[in-house]
C-alpha cells in the first residue's frame, strides 16, 4: 500500500472536487461559485484555472470536465494545450431549478445532471446539432435528487433522492448513443426510464449518497436517519443504523467492503461477513 499523502489547500470549506485521471490535478469549488484547477508541484499545489461552477465531475480518459450550478446551467469544458485554456459548451438541460449533482457515465458518452425539479437530465452529445442534449428521467421522482452514481454497463443510473427514496433507472438512450447491454440481475428489457428497483430504509431520511458495488449488483445508500443501506435486484434490503451523524458519501472497495464518510469527519468501514453488513 502506498503511503499516505495529505496536502492543504489553505481556504475554507469545499462543496465539490473532482481528480483527473492520474491525480495530478485536481478540480475544486471553494464554497462559491468558482471551480479552481491545481496541478501538483513537487511537496504542492499550484493553481492553474479558474472556471465558474459549484459541481463537478472529470472524465479520466478524455480529460473532459462537466460542471453544473444552482443557475441551472451545465457546462462540458475541454482542454485546449494551443491556448492552455479550457472551453466551455453549454448543455440544454431544460430545468427550471438548481442542478444538484453531476456524474459522467463510465464510458463517457453521457453524464446525469441532478436537480430540485424532480427530473434527472441524462445528457448526451447530438451529433446532427453539434452540441449537448438530455432527456429527462422523471416518474416516479418526488422531491430534490441529491446524488447519482452509474452501474458498469454505462445504462443503469441510481439517484438518491429527498422523498426518502434511492431509486435505479434505465438511462438507456437509443440512436446510437448506447448499445442494449447484456442482462443484469436488475433486468435486461431496459427503455428508457424503466424503473429497476425503488428502496427505503424503512425510517425516512432523505438520501445523500447512492453507490452500486463493483458488479453493479448492489446498491448501497446513506440517509440523513444515520443509516447504511444496502439493496439488492428483487428488493432484498439490509440497513445498519447507527449512532453517528449521517454520511454524506460512499465508495464500495469491494464486493464486501464500504467505506463511508460523513458528518463525524472519519471515514468508517463497513464489511457484509456472513452474518450480514
Amino acid at each position: 500500500m502506498s503511503p499516505t499523502e495529505i496536502h492543504q489547500l489553505n481556504f475554507g470549506p469545499i462543496t465539490a472536487h473532482a481528480f483527473n485521471k492520474d491525480r495530478t490535478q485536481v478540480a475544486v469549488c471553494p464554497n462559491n461559485n468558482e471551480v479552481q484547477i491545481y496541478t501538483k508541484a513537487g511537496k504542492g499545489w499550484n493553481l492553474i484555472h479558474t472556471l465558474a461552477e459549484v459541481r463537478i465531475d472529470w472524465a479520466p480518459e478524455s480529460n473532459r470536465l462537466v460542471t453544473s450550478s444552482q443557475d441551472r446551467n451545465t457546462y462540458v469544458w475541454n482542454f485546449e494545450p494551443e491556448t492552455n485554456e479550457w472551453k466551455p459548451t453549454l448543455v440544454l438541460l431544460r430545468i427550471n431549478r438548481a442542478a444538484t449533482f453531476v456524474r459522467w457515465s463510465p464510458l463517457e458518452n453521457k453524464f446525469a445532471v441532478a436537480s430540485g425539479a424532480r427530473v434527472i437530465a441524462v445528457c448526451y452529445f447530438d451529433e446532427e446539432h453539434n452540441w449537448w442534449t438530455s432527456k429527462h428521467l422523471k416518474n416516479p421522482i418526488r422531491s430534490t435528487v441529491l446524488s447519482l452514481d452509474w452501474h458498469p454497463n454505462n445504462v443503469l443510473l441510481a439517484a438518491g433522492s429527498a422523498d426518502f427514496k434511492a431509486r435505479v433507472f434505465s438511462a438507456f438512450i437509443k440512436g446510437g448513443v448506447d448499445q442494449k447491454p447484456p442482462p443484469t440481475a436488475w433486468g435486461d428489457k431496459l427503455p428508457f426510464n424503466t424503473i429497476c428497483g425503488e428502496f427505503s430504509n424503512g425510517s425516512g431520511g432523505w438520501i445523500h449518497s447512492v453507490a452500486f458495488s463493483p458488479s453493479g449488483d448492489a446498491l448501497a445508500f446513506s440517509g440523513h436517519d444515520s443509516a447504511i443501506s444496502i439493496a439488492y435486484p428483487g428488493g432484498a434490503i439490509q440497513s445498519v443504523r447507527l449512532t453517528s451523524l449521517p454520511y454524506l458519501s460512499l465508495i464500495w472497495t469491494s464486493e464486501k467492503n464500504i467505506i463511508a464518510a460523513g458528518y463525524d469527519f472519519t471515514p468508517v468501514l463497513f464489511e457484509n461477513t456472513n452474518e450480514g453488513w
